[in-house]
């Protein structure tokens, strides 16, 4: 990952867009401290694994049950 200035990245935009095209990362600062990362619009994504989380998650059989009176009282 490079970081560039960003008066150099004002100055050379259409060379670092291209390189992050190319696949390079680049992290744009100003006054030394990192500010944005440089990323394309199009990333691709890998695709989704159905199932991956199976058996992690529990609900509980009473999870839609309304709430107690008390407590309802505090979201009308």
């Amino acid at each position: 990952m490079e970081t560039i200035n960003l008066h150099a990245a004002k100055t050379h935009l259409s060379k670092l867009v291209d390189r992050v095209l190319a696949g390079d990362d680049i992290v744009i600062a100003k006054a030394g401290k990192p500010m944005v990362k440089l990323v394309p619009v199009n990333q691709p994504s890998a695709p989704r694994e159905l199932g991956k989380d199976a058996g992690k998650v529990w609900i509980a059989d009473d999870f839609d049950a309304p709430l107690p009176q008390d407590l309802q009282a505090h979201f009308e």
